[in-house]
């Protein structure tokens, strides 16, 4: 309901004095509201000089496992599972307790998920407006923010969301098949965050450098890239990346796993695919 109100606001004198007021205020006020606000976001006081793979360490909040094209594994501590993209073709060995379909396209999600998957959340609304969604499983509280507003008809009407996981301490953005830059109300409803995993391919989505100005926009911690098809593709953002002074991290393990104490600065995490 939220964001249906304030994208009518926008349109108004009121949404344009709001706007208005400058890139600050949106996102403290709209961040404070969702949780993202108060913790995440916040300087760490351990730097790591690797990340943990494998299971979940004791002082670890969240893994993650890169299971090919957008598709995440998230693993919270209590044992919630959440994949995003999910569409049958990138799975994780059982199936997640809640699969996120960012966008309506035939790799990024499916008609027919497991029916045991206990939340299913699209990033569209098939029946026409904004998709919306606010699910919380036990430590994991997963909500959406409708982007990509391309005037298709049908289920591209609003063809992607940014799905939003909290966990703990920290706050997980996946950006789905994101074609533009983001605004002030994006920005407040993102809150601050701490992961971003973001597309990197730089012709269906958009330019890297483009996408690499999102990175700046939102400013997570760690950055994890993903929807990408060739080695060189990835070679060229992580060049990017580097020129912009982001440090670059290549795992060779497939899985990492850390919390608020065990964030690492304005790092590129590249995992192999599981």
């Amino acid at each position: 309901m939220r964001n249906r109100i304030m994208r009518k606001l926008v349109g108004s004198k009121i949404g344009a004095w709001a706007v208005g007021l400058g890139s600050f205020l949106l996102p403290l006020q709209f961040a404070y509201a969702t949780g993202c606000f108060p913790i995440a976001g916040l300087e760490p006081r351990l730097m790591p000089a690797s990340f943990r793979p494998a299971a979940i360490a004791e002082n670890a909040t969240v893994q993650f496992r890169y299971l090919g094209h957008s598709t995440y594994e998230i693993e919270t501590r209590e044992g919630v599972r959440a994949v995003t993209d999910y569409n049958g073709y990138y799975s994780s060995e059982r199936p997640p307790n809640v699969a996120t379909m960012n966008n309506a396209h035939g790799s990024h999600y499916t008609d027919v998920p497991d029916p045991s998957i206990e939340h299913v959340l699209r990033g569209w609304n098939p029946t026409g407006g904004l998709a919306e969604h606010d699910v919380t499983l036990r430590d994991l509280r997963v909500r959406n923010i409708p982007t990509s507003v391309h005037g298709r008809e049908g289920a591209q009407g609003n063809s992607n969301s940014i799905f939003v996981f909290e966990v703990e301490d920290l706050c997980i953005a996946h950006a789905g098949h994101l074609h533009h830059l983001l605004d002030n109300i994006h920005m407040g409803e993102l809150g601050i965050i701490d992961v971003l995993m973001v597309p990197i391919d730089g012709v269906w989505t958009m330019s890297q450098e483009n996408m690499a100005d999102v990175i700046e926009q939102v400013r997570p911690s760690v950055v994890m890239p993903m929807h990408y098809f060739s080695q060189s593709v990835l070679a060229r953002f992580l060049a990017l990346m580097d020129e912009r002074g982001w440090e670059i991290a290549v795992s060779k393990d497939p899985a990492a796993a850390f919390s608020r104490l065990t964030m690492p600065m304005r790092t590129v995490l590249v995992l192999p695919i599981s």
